[in-house]
């Protein structure tokens, strides 16, 4: 199953980046980050809009779309195991995790995703959010292989 994170922003080198790389390196799944700039200049409301056109772009059409929000749900690692698993299984080729801009994401792309969760309560910088998703794919992966990787 590839793996495709679609991101608002650009990230640099430093921590967070070598964070992703750190575990991006240890998948079995493929993994991809696309990163899209809206313009600086424009409103929020507009440049939330002007994303999510960008976002859209690179939506994938046979797979599944996780949307990170702060209104999601807050599923445990097995449990999103379980559902990567079950869409797995279902032939869905590609998982798009979507992060959004410092305004988020529009209701439309929320409406439209197959999934909205939240990485707990707490607000992420969004940079960090990547190596975030990398982890916790990293840890899907083992706990569907069975290794002792996660411990309940």
């Amino acid at each position: 199953m590839k793996q495709l994170i679609l991101a608002v922003g650009r990230m640099r080198d430093g921590v967070e980046s070598t964070l992703y790389h750190h575990y991006a390196q240890r998948l079995r799944w493929p993994i991809r980050v696309i990163e899209v700039e809206a313009r600086k200049m424009a409103a929020d409301s507009e440049r939330q809009l002007e994303e999510e056109q960008l976002l859209r772009r690179h939506w994938p059409t046979q797979g599944r779309v996780i949307v990170l929000d702060e209104r999601g749900q807050t599923p445990t690692s097995p449990e999103l195991a379980k559902k990567i698993s079950q869409w797995r299984d279902d032939g869905a080729g590609d998982l798009a995790w979507v992060i959004g801009g410092a305004d988020g994401l529009t209701n439309a792309i929320r409406q439209q995703s197959d999934w909205v969760i939240a990485l707990g309560r707490l607000t992420w910088p969004h940079m960090l959010v990547r190596g975030l998703i990398a982890e916790q794919i990293y840890r899907c992966q083992q706990i569907l292989a069975g290794h002792p990787y996660h411990r309940d």
